[in-house]
């Protein structure tokens, strides 16, 4: 088969001590998934969380560098764990989800909050608020073979080595598996999807020039640089 142009490279993600890269089927974000978080954005917590999506080459490789987007004048941090899913399936049960996990990763969701409020406000769509390019900056997976699946860990992330978000996973409405139920539930969850899993309170603006620097217990850390 031949094609007018050439077509794109797979996407795909490193995995920590293995020279196989992770190929990246989609790209799902859990919204809304820890409490404080919905009470700072000013959101009813009695709403459950949902899906949207990121394109694929949202991704940003960790210690990589994040062009400012145009367009907007608040683009904001979000930093989330991120599950790698290595085998597909639908109507998934809770007590089975985690069967269906590769791995785990840091990741950060950016955000142009100002094009999400009036997107919000005038009841649009928010694709340009959450999918533009490189909105995805992701470390290296670690695969679950070797380090299990953290329930508890210690989620943070800092600008300029001042800590503007700190949690623990345990403080996540949906946890994983119940997440991934979810989601099969609406799309046929396959190998190579990857999960973005809500991010907890402390988000805030970043301008070009600053470092933010994330970690999560026993998964790793990320260094991005605003330019």
């Amino acid at each position: 088969m031949t094609y007018i142009f050439p077509a794109p490279e797979t996407a795909s993600v490193a995995i920590v001590g293995n020279g196989d890269r992770f190929p990246v089927h989609r790209i799902y974000c859990i919204g809304r998934n820890y409490l404080a978080h919905i009470q700072e954005m000013g959101n009813d917590e009695r709403q459950p969380p949902f899906f949207f999506q990121k394109p694929l080459d949202a991704l940003l490789p960790s210690g990589g560098e994040f062009p400012y987007p145009p367009g907007s004048e608040n683009v904001q941090h979000e930093v989330e764990l991120v599950v790698a899913i290595g085998k597909g399936g639908v109507n998934i049960a809770v007590e089975d989800a985690l069967d269906h996990v590769y791995g785990y990763a840091l990741g950060f969701d950016m955000t142009r909050r100002d094009l999400q409020e009036k997107a919000k406000k005038g009841g649009k769509p928010w694709e340009a608020a959450k999918a533009f390019d490189f909105a995805a900056p992701i470390a290296p997976i670690r695969p679950a073979s070797e380090i299990g699946h953290p329930s508890d860990a210690r989620i943070w992330l800092a600008v300029n080595g001042e800590v503007k978000q700190d949690s623990t996973l345990d403080l996540q409405i949906w946890n994983v598996p119940e997440g991934i139920s979810h989601l099969s539930k609406l799309f046929e969850v396959k190998a190579g999807d990857l999960i973005y899993t809500g991010t907890p309170a402390g988000v805030g603006a970043i301008k070009p020039g600053d470092v933010m620097i994330g970690g999560i217990d026993g998964i790793g850390e990320m260094k991005i640089t605003v330019v």
